[in-house]
């Protein structure tokens, strides 16, 4: 037995799914593995709105050196406290029709730098939708006072009220429902991307919503696609004194006991299957911690097996060397040098990956 397989044995890790467990009987079961998470992890979200509404707020035709369509509009809904609107930004290649759609949850509005090389996105012919998690509720600890927390009665609350991961992730999900009305993209081919506290996000928003095609995860870290029990780097302690409203309050029970969990994250990735998972690690990112997140992968592969589908084709026994790029199966796994950041690497690994 190698290091890595004496690693997984030695945080015994809750099975991805029981004993007798049958494709026939995952749906099921997938349900349940939704509602642990809402309960005791981000929280329950309110149901969706009956509809939502667009308004242009700009538009360029010849945007990225005319390579490219650009309009950003106002995505609206009605909630029980009124109507609520965020902005969008929608840019669609001229050189493909009804092109493939990156839902990428950003840290802030339209960036066309940091964290977002947009003219390359166009180049692969990518389309893109893109709206800051701020624009939904900010990312601080207000209290649940504004954005969208605001527009749900927070009274009463048991625990299990959604946290702004929750919310963020919700918000991507009102995102599909806009690019549902649009004639111009491939409704079939839409993914949702984030990186850190955003890629916990489009971990927990791919999971609950099968209408994206497949989900892009980037440093995610605790509390997104890391095993929990045993990990180096960022723990429930640290995560939930710094950031507590990122979750439900239950989630805040399993300090400094994180053996009591009753779900791993690899179970969360798991619900994924058999839709594409694409995971991207730095090497240095202890805090975020590779080789927890990589074992969730091989947890979850476990889940892929049973729906019949190839997930990670890749040595399940050993952690990959860096510079490694797994893409061969439903899972794939990117592992290159360098810090916590989402580089232009890594938006290559998802695009190239999304194509196949």
């Amino acid at each position: 037995m190698t290091d890595f397989q004496l690693d997984i044995k030695r945080r015994n890790l809750p099975p991805v799914f029981p004993e007798g467990m049958t494709a026939g009987k995952w749906p099921s079961y997938r349900q349940e593995l939704l509602d642990l998470f809402c309960r005791e992890e981000y929280g329950f979200a309110p149901p969706a709105p009956k509809g939502v509404r667009a308004k242009v707020l700009s538009d360029d035709q010849i945007a990225w050196a005319g390579k490219a369509h650009h309009r950003q509009v106002s995505v609206s809904f009605d909630t029980p406290k009124g109507e609520f609107a965020f902005p969008v930004d929608i840019v669609l290649p001229k050189s493909e029709r009804n092109p493939p759609i990156i839902v990428y949850i950003s840290f802030t509005p339209y960036p066309c730098g940091k964290y977002g090389p947009i003219e390359e996105l166009v180049d692969q012919k990518y389309g893109l939708a893109i709206f800051d998690n701020n624009a939904i509720t900010l990312d601080g600890d207000d209290n649940f006072i504004g954005g969208i927390a605001a527009m749900y009665d927070r009274a009463d609350d048991d625990g299990s009220l959604w946290g702004k991961i929750s919310m963020w992730a919700w918000g991507a999900s009102r995102v599909m429902d806009y690019l549902q009305t649009l004639r111009e993209v491939d409704k079939n081919r839409i993914y949702v991307v984030g990186h850190s506290r955003l890629g916990k996000t489009a971990l927990w928003c791919g999971a609950q919503d099968l209408r994206f095609a497949g989900v892009g995860v980037n440093n995610s870290g605790c509390g997104g696609m890391a095993i929990t029990r045993n990990k180096l780097g960022e723990r429930v302690a640290d995560i939930v004194h710094v950031f507590p409203y990122w979750f439900c309050k239950n989630y805040h029970k399993y300090v400094n006991r994180e053996h009591e969990l009753p779900f791993e994250q690899s179970m969360l990735a798991s619900l994924i299957a058999p839709r594409p998972l694409a995971v991207s690690n730095a090497e240095e990112d202890i805090w975020a911690d590779p080789v927890s997140e990589y074992m969730s992968l091989v947890e979850a592969h476990k889940a892929y097996q049973l729906l019949g589908t190839r997930g990670l084709v890749a040595p399940l026994d050993r952690f990959p060397d860096v510079g490694t790029k797994l893409d061969n199966g439903r899972i794939a796994y990117n592992l290159r040098s360098g810090t916590h950041f989402m580089s232009r690497h890594d938006w290559l690994f998802y695009m190239d990956y999304f194509k196949t």
